[in-house]
C-alpha cells in the first residue's frame, strides 16, 4: 500500500515538473495586444457662406380688423351674410328695423317741400317789396331746417343699413334676425388677412441688427416645412421700460390665406451681410463635461488614425455646427461613432450608410 502510494505521488510530480518546463517560458513571454480599427463615417469641414438671423417669436394681427356692430340702437331686420363668407367693401351686411323712421321721413320730406314753396312764394313777393327783408330770412331758416331735419333722418336711415367698410372675411355671426341690439353690440368679426401683420419684440441688443425693409421668414407647426416671407416694416421708437424690449412689425404676404390672426410664429429677420463660418455635420462634435472635441481623421502608418481636438462651437443651422476655432477647411471629420474611439485610435471609414446632413432639412415625416 505504501509502496503504491508513493509511486504514484511521483508520477503526479513529474507530470507537473514536465508541464512547468514545457509551458511555463510560454506564460512569460507577453502576447502583443492587437485592436482591431473601428468602423466610422466621416464628413470634411466646409467653408460656407451663412445668413446672419435675428430670431423671435411672433404673433399675427389681422391687416384690417373690426367687429362690425351698428351706430344706433333697433331690431335686426334682415341679415345679408353668411358665417365665414368673404365680401367686398361696400356690400351690405345686415338692416335694422326702420319702420318709425320711414314714416318720419315721410313726414320730414312733406315739411321740406312746404318750406320750399314758402321760401319761393317769400323771394317773389320780396322782389315786389309786398313783404320785409325779416320775413324772407325766417322763410329760408325754416327751409334750411326743415332740409336738416330730412338729411338728419336719411343718415338716420342709411345708419341701420350697415356695409363692410373694406373687403374681408366675416367671422361667425353673433346676432340673430329679431334681436334687439343696443348700439355698438357685436354683430360679426371682419378680418382683412392678405396681406398680414406679425407682431414681435426683441431685447434692446438687437436693435443694431434691426431696420426696416430687412427680409423676414415666418415658420409654424401648422404648416411644418413650410415658410413664408415678409418684410420689416416698422419699428416702435422707445422700448418696453418693464423689460428692456423693443417691438417690431412686419408685413407677410398671405395670398393663399393660410396664416389667421392670433397664430404663433417663429420670426426669422434676415441680416443683408452674410458670414463666412467652418461648418461641420452637428453629429461630429463629442459633447463632454470638460469640454467639446471632434475627432479628426490622419493618415497613419497602417491606415487612418483619429486625432481629438478640442473645438470652439459657433452658431447652429440645420444639421451643421459652426467652428469658431479648432478645425480648419477641408480636414476629415468623424461624423457617426466619436463615442466609442480614443486619441490615436485605428479606424476604417465606411460612408455606405451615412446621413446626409441639410441647412435646411425637411424630414419627410416632419
Amino acid at each position: 500500500m505504501w509502496k503504491a502510494f508513493v509511486v504514484t505521488i511521483g508520477i503526479i510530480a513529474a507530470i507537473i515538473a514536465v508541464f512547468v518546463f514545457v509551458k511555463g517560458p510560454q506564460f512569460s513571454t507577453p502576447v502583443p495586444f492587437f485592436e482591431p480599427p473601428e468602423s466610422v463615417t466621416s464628413g470634411i469641414a466646409e467653408e460656407m457662406e451663412w445668413e446672419n438671423v435675428v430670431t423671435a417669436v411672433g404673433t399675427l394681427r389681422a391687416f384690417q380688423g373690426i367687429t362690425v356692430s351698428s351706430e344706433v340702437p333697433g331690431t335686426l331686420s334682415s341679415i345679408h351674410f353668411e358665417s365665414g363668407e368673404e365680401v367686398e367693401k361696400g356690400q351690405l351686411l345686415f338692416e335694422l328695423d326702420t319702420s318709425t323712421e320711414q314714416a318720419q321721413l315721410e313726414s320730414a320730406r312733406a315739411s321740406a317741400e312746404l318750406a320750399e314753396v314758402n321760401l319761393r312764394r317769400a323771394r317773389e313777393l320780396r322782389a315786389s317789396r309786398s313783404i320785409a327783408q325779416s320775413e324772407l330770412d325766417t322763410s329760408e331758416a325754416r327751409a334750411k331746417e326743415a332740409q336738416a331735419a330730412l338729411e338728419q333722418l336719411r343718415a338716420t336711415l342709411e345708419k341701420k343699413r350697415i356695409r363692410a367698410p373694406f373687403n374681408g372675411r366675416l367671422g361667425i355671426r353673433q346676432a340673430d334676425l329679431g334681436e334687439y341690439l343696443n348700439a355698438g353690440a357685436p354683430v360679426v368679426t371682419l378680418q382683412s388677412v392678405h396681406p398680414i401683420y406679425v407682431d414681435f419684440s426683441l431685447p434692446q441688443q438687437e436693435l443694431s441688427k434691426m431696420n426696416d425693409g430687412y427680409r423676414l421668414r415666418l415658420n409654424m407647426d401648422t404648416f411644418p416645412g413650410r415658410e413664408f416671407e415678409g418684410v420689416v416694416q416698422a419699428i416702435d421708437p422707445a422700448l418696453d421700460l418693464s423689460n428692456r424690449m423693443f417691438r417690431a412689425r412686419g408685413l407677410v404676404g398671405n395670398e393663399e390665406s393660410l396664416l389667421r390672426p392670433g397664430m404663433f410664429v417663429n420670426v426669422n429677420i434676415i441680416q443683408p451681410e452674410t458670414s463666412s463660418v467652418v461648418a461641420i455635420p452637428g453629429t461630429a462634435v463629442y459633447y463632454q463635461a470638460f469640454g467639446n472635441t471632434v475627432f479628426v481623421v490622419k493618415d497613419g502608418d497602417g491606415g487612418k488614425v483619429v486625432e481629438q481636438r478640442f473645438v470652439e462651437l459657433g452658431r447652429i443651422k440645420g444639421d451643421y455646427v459652426s467652428i469658431a476655432r479648432g478645425i480648419s477647411p477641408g480636414e476629415e471629420v468623424v461624423t457617426t461613432g466619436a463615442f466609442k474611439l480614443s486619441n490615436g485610435g485605428s479606424v476604417v471609414i465606411d460612408n455606405s450608410k451615412g446621413l446626409s446632413p441639410a441647412l435646411y432639412p425637411k424630414p419627410a415625416d416632419s
